[in-house]
């Protein structure tokens, strides 16, 4: 169009070569190149604005992460200021739960969006077929054009995990890193802070190179396997919280405890083994949350490194945050130390994402619907652009939140690993009003009213009020045991 326009000035201006000086000619011919080339780059802009540049996006993974172990989410005592902040300035979730609660299998539901009866990642041992690892989150990403990056804990599987596929790779063979590391120079580097390192390199290396996708898995704050299990936490935070009390949970009471079965309370049972070494006494109650406190911290501050680097590098306008806990942990509920089990102090975690991208209206929000660590795949496809593949079983949760989706009712909950006396298998359906669980080797059942009895300190399988409830639940259990699959 531009250079039709440009001849047919060309042959009105012949016609005026008698009278227009061949100085004003050029002048005229320039002025209207000008216009044209200047109407090529606003229509380039313009289409520019239509098709905008594809997100990059953060995964940040925490260890044993609560759900009420960030501030945002209530609590007064845990310092996480930089954490609440893209919380609040983003969409928060209440009420985020985990299908499975154990690190291996809660993370392969994260990367396939399935549950564990239809991924079959059990164990800690179980590496993903090349068929599954294909179908993952960051494979389909890196297939569709985004550099991708993996930092610290993969979690699934030891001999073949997907280092191969990926641009950036920092991830230990172990189920379970060690907080004790060595930087390049053989020098002594906390995981937490080893991972703050990896995450600027990976930046340096792509963050202008096109769309990214980077995966974090801290360590923090899961304890240090041994005997007895401990804390390892950065010197610089040895004096946060010295000062506060920590409020024991109600159901630390030693009565929530007897009132398990006997098959429960063998001593075998590893949440009770871990428990004496690290909550038996006040004192031990005291060091061990604080301790775990100061861990979530430092990913907090790693995490605001983070948002500075992304903000110098020109990032931040287009870098997608979500953050999550694989699973939830008990600090001494139930006499319990661990995951595991379907209670909510096991089953929730924190969970928000911050797209700076959504406008005004669409940040600090505060969601209530149900939703799982089975959502986060699909979730990032969608945000991606890229095809959500049908075996996948969760949902997008912007579309959760919009309502673009049935809501989410009920969730079936699963724990096949290991089995009795160590970790009894577990079975069930988690509600909005109740929960039921089916200890399936024992055949015992459990029920409780989560609306009216939150921290789940009464059974009520045997009473005759709730026996409608009771047997609703238990259909529904049946029913949902099969559709997982």
């Amino acid at each position: 169009m531009y250079l039709i326009i440009v001849k047919k000035c060309i042959k009105n201006l012949r016609s005026f070569k008698s009278f227009v000086s061949f100085y004003q000619i050029h002048k005229t011919l320039a002025g209207i190149l000008l216009i044209c080339v200047s109407g090529a780059q606003a229509l380039a802009v313009s289409r520019e604005n239509i098709r905008p540049a594809k997100p990059n996006i953060i995964f940040l993974l925490t260890d044993d992460h609560r759900w009420d172990a960030l501030g945002a989410m209530g609590n007064r005592i845990i310092q996480t200021p930089n954490l609440d902040k893209l919380a609040n300035a983003g969409i928060l979730f209440k009420n985020a739960y985990v299908t499975t609660s154990i690190c291996c299998v809660s993370r392969a539901s994260i990367l396939t969006g399935q549950y564990e009866s239809r991924h079959k990642i059990d164990d800690f041992g179980t590496d993903f077929t090349k068929e599954a690892v294909e179908k993952t989150y960051p494979i389909l990403l890196k297939n569709a054009g985004y550099h991708i990056g993996f930092i610290n804990k993969f979690g699934v599987g030891k001999k073949d995990q997907p280092k191969a596929y990926f641009d950036y790779w920092t991830c230990t063979t172990k189920s379970q890193p060690d907080y004790k590391m060595t930087d390049a120079n053989g020098n002594f580097i906390h995981n937490t802070d080893k991972c703050g390192n990896d995450i600027r390199e990976f930046l340096d290396k792509f963050g202008k190179k096109g769309p990214f996708c980077l995966s974090v898995s801290f360590k923090a704050p899961h304890e240090q396997d041994g005997n007895p299990p401990e804390y390892i936490i950065q010197s610089r935070y040895k004096d946060l919280y010295k000062n506060v009390t920590i409020p024991e949970p109600e159901t630390a009471d030693p009565k929530y405890w007897n009132n398990f079965p006997d098959f429960f309370r063998t001593g075998q049972n590893i949440a009770r083994v871990r428990w004496k070494p690290l909550f038996s006494t006040p004192e031990l109650y005291q060091q061990t949350v604080k301790n775990y406190y100061r861990l979530i911290t430092g990913v907090d501050d790693v995490v605001g490194d983070m948002v500075k680097k992304l903000k110098t590098m020109g990032l931040d306008k287009n870098t997608i945050i979500i953050f999550m806990g694989d699973n939830g942990f008990f600090l001494g509920e139930h006499g319990l130390e661990g995951k595991w089990y379907a209670y909510e102090e096991s089953i929730r975690v924190p969970l928000f994402i911050y797209d700076p991208r959504l406008p005004a209206r669409s940040r600090g929000i505060q969601a209530e619907q149900m939703v799982l660590n089975i959502d986060v795949a699909p979730t990032i496809l969608n945000m991606a652009g890229v095809k959500v593949p049908s075996v996948m079983q969760g949902e997008n949760l912007l579309d959760i939140v919009a309502g673009k989706v049935p809501e989410r009712h009920y969730f079936f909950y699963e724990h096949t690993y290991q089995k009795s006396p160590k970790i009894p298998q577990s079975e069930g359906i988690v509600t909005k009003d109740f929960k039921y669980i089916n200890y399936i080797e024992h055949g015992y059942e459990e029920l409780y009213s989560i609306k009216k009895d939150p921290h789940e300190t009464t059974n009520l399988a045997n009473n005759p009020a709730y026996k409608t409830v009771l047997e609703s639940l238990r259909k529904q259990y049946a029913e949902q045991k099969k559709a997982v699959l």
